[in-house]
């Protein structure tokens, strides 16, 4: 197998993975939001802005995943 071949694969796999595993921890988190609001109805507000901080802290560590992804398949730092 080439070096490219190779390196799309890695991307690939680094792509899909990082979904995979961001889309499973939102669905995590959101059940426990759902379960601890539905138990403590007067904590749900200090929850929820909890939650989208951690929404928005999930995504942010897929889209870095994403973009190095993207710089090796592209940019190509690894050919020499």
């Amino acid at each position: 197998m080439s070096d490219a071949g190779a390196i799309s694969i890695a991307c690939g796999l680094m792509i899909g993975l990082g979904a995979i595993g961001a889309c499973l921890g939102l669905g995590v988190m959101g059940a426990r939001y759902l379960e601890g609001a539905v138990r403590q109805p007067e904590m749900m507000e200090p929850l929820q802005v909890k939650m989208f901080l951690l929404a928005g802290l999930i995504d942010a560590n897929f889209l870095i995943g994403v973009g190095v992804a993207m710089m090796l398949l592209f940019g190509n730092p690894l050919k020499a």
